[in-house]
């Protein structure tokens, strides 16, 4: 089935109108392309016109390469005529102002007293001191020998009363003592199976530490001169006994002495 004539004249016409809008902008295309293409031609007349004449170059047996780096290098300027001071020169006056503003320099510094900070005290961590306490033990205390002044050697002496010991008791003990340096004495002390043998040990260190503290000795270059024990106040008391009686108990006491003196070397 043909379609009516009327349609095909609208469809033409469209066409036609299409193709008219078409040809103007591929002509602007066109004239665009023509001008960048010409463009070039009369940029490269007038740079050709506005360039100086290039100087001539002159023939060398060197590459192109090493006379581009040649050309690279600057000059070096020419020494102006009007100055007539030489590198030398200029040197050695560089060289005495320096010298001159060092002496200065020193000048001052010497003028100006000299303030110096102090050092600080270097701070010590809690642990670190603990940790360096436990490794290094304090030494044992040292005394020194003090020099006797002439004379006959001083005699010290202790003293215990109202020891709860008969004096018999007690003499039996101090007999193994007497004559004897402190560390024997301390030593056989410390052996005896007898209770008055504390009591005596005790009364030998009182000795010992009050020579070392009013005279100013060494315990261990003492000796143990003189002890005795004498008797002290006895305590009565009463028990009772047959058919009514009463009978006395007497607690004895004693008095313990000792006298400690150097040693003659």
């Amino acid at each position: 089935m043909t379609p009516p004539p009327e349609e095909e004249k609208r469809k033409r016409r469209r066409r036609k109108s299409a193709d008219a809008e078409a040809a103007p902008s591929s002509e602007a295309s066109r004239s665009v392309e023509a001008e960048g293409a010409e463009e070039p031609e009369e940029t490269r007349q007038a740079s050709d016109e506005g360039a100086t004449p290039a100087a001539p170059v002159a023939e060398t047996d060197a590459p192109p390469e090493v006379a581009a780096a040649d050309s690279d290098v600057p000059e070096p300027a020419a020494a102006s005529e009007d100055d007539p001071s030489t590198p030398d020169e200029e040197e050695e006056q560089e060289s005495e102002t320096s010298d001159e503003d060092d002496e200065d320099l020193e000048a001052e510094a010497e003028d100006e007293p000299e303030a110096e900070a102090p050092p600080k005290p270097a701070r010590r961590r809690r642990g670190a001191a603990s940790a360096e306490a436990e490794e290094a033990p304090a030494p044992a205390p040292t005394r020194r020998r003090r020099e006797r002044p002439p004379g006959p050697p001083p005699v010290v002496r202790a003293q215990a009363k109202y020891v709860r010991s008969s004096p018999r008791k007690a003499r039996l003990v101090c007999d193994h003592i007497r004559g004897k340096t402190v560390e024997e004495a301390r030593a056989i002390l410390a052996h005896t199976p007898r209770s008055v043998a504390k009591d005596w040990s005790k009364l030998l260190e009182s000795a010992v530490a009050n020579a070392e503290h009013n005279h100013e000795l060494v315990g261990e270059d003492l000796y143990v001169k003189a002890v005795h024990a004498d008797d002290g106040p006895t305590i009565k008391r009463f028990r009772p006994r047959a058919m009514g009686r009463a009978t006395k108990i007497r607690k004895r006491t004693s008095h313990l002495t000792i006298l400690l003196t150097p040693k003659d070397n």
